[in-house]
């Protein structure tokens, strides 16, 4: 059996060395390649995975030609891999490649995925660790319960669930969302994550909130109900109001006229409009952007990669430089 293993790389010189030494040790006994995607790295990262590649054939090198995003380094590395399971994991260990051997145990007694779930987070704030559970069991409830709580892309696949993802190529993408949305069947690990080999997590806040929305939109209409449900409580509360100072105006001497109410309704009522139309908005840029139909990804350069013998849908492979010959892809729709 062929275990190909696929990393993600963006800006981790630091940790590259020491995942490589630690994915040999852990993969002794098991044939393997590992194919890294870097993710337009600006630190060295892609000079240290093609000199590992001109060492190692088992060692593979896709470059992108500028920032695609985590989920997208995944897919392709998924176009690319060869194996008859492919593993998914990050390049700063905290996804230990020391579990891979029993995640391989678990596949041959018949599962489609084995995911790794998290049951301790070292290294991690209190807030991280916090809105993190707090995201995964709200998404869990949005699909449909399928979504496994504390586990994220770090996941290893059997060849026909492979296949079966390589069927996604929509443009905002949550793998662990289309894994769930499968339904394939699933073998849950537990295992304690360790913090960062070294380096910073490229993930700011800003980053996690944007990947979020992307879970959520991309699974579920429940933004655009919640805006229909906010504004009906609002209409309501409205009217009820309008029949609360009608009851004054006709039946006591209380009402004082003013513009306080008014101005509190208005604000109230616009903000509801305006969270409305921007989430309807979103929804129809992100149908806008599907229209497009552009790559996913775009590859620069590769190392001992060979194209699939089925064309690789929505994406672009350019024409490599002679001394690292590599034909280019047909892109289709």
């Amino acid at each position: 059996m062929l275990l190909s293993v696929v990393i993600p790389v963006f800006n981790e010189a630091e940790t590259l060395s020491m995942t490589l030494a630690r994915l040999r040790e852990a993969l002794r006994r098991v044939t393997w390649e590992i194919i890294f995607v870097d993710d337009g790295s600006t630190d060295g990262s892609l000079e240290i995975i093609r000199r590992a590649a001109l060492l190692d054939p088992r060692i593979k090198a896709l470059s992108f030609s500028r920032n695609f995003g985590h989920q997208a380094a995944i897919t392709a590395g998924l176009d690319f891999a060869n194996g008859d399971a492919v593993a998914v994991m990050d390049a700063d260990l905290q996804d230990p490649p020391e579990l891979l051997p029993r995640m391989l145990e678990l596949l041959q007694q018949g599962y489609d995925v084995v995911s790794p779930k998290r049951v301790s987070r070292e290294g991690e704030t209190v807030f991280k660790r916090c809105t993190a559970a707090l995201f995964y069991r709200a998404l869990a409830r949005i699909v449909n319960g399928k979504l496994s709580v504390d586990v994220g892309d770090f996941r290893l696949f059997s060849r026909r669930a492979v296949l079966a993802i390589r069927n996604f190529r929509e443009r905002h993408r949550f793998m662990r969302g289309l894994v769930a949305w499968l339904g394939l069947k699933e073998a849950i690990l537990p295992f304690e994550r360790q913090p960062r080999a070294a380096g910073e997590t490229k993930y700011s806040f800003w980053k996690m909130l944007q990947f979020a929305w992307t879970a959520v939109s991309s699974f579920s209409a429940l933004p655009l109900r919640l805006s229909i449900a906010a504004g009906a409580i609002l209409s309501c509360g409205g009217f009820l109001y309008l029949l609360w100072v009608l009851y004054l105006a006709i039946f006591t001497h209380k009402l004082v006229p003013g513009w306080a109410s008014i101005v509190t309704l208005q604000c109230i009522f616009s903000g509801m409009i305006l969270l409305a139309l921007g989430a309807i908005g979103d929804y129809v840029a992100r149908i806008y952007e599907e229209s497009k139909d552009r790559p996913l990804y775009v590859v620069a350069s590769a190392v001992n990669c060979q194209i699939p013998r089925s064309e690789i849908r929505c994406a672009s492979v350019l024409p490599i430089a002679e001394d690292n010959p590599i034909p280019a892809v047909r892109v289709s729709a």
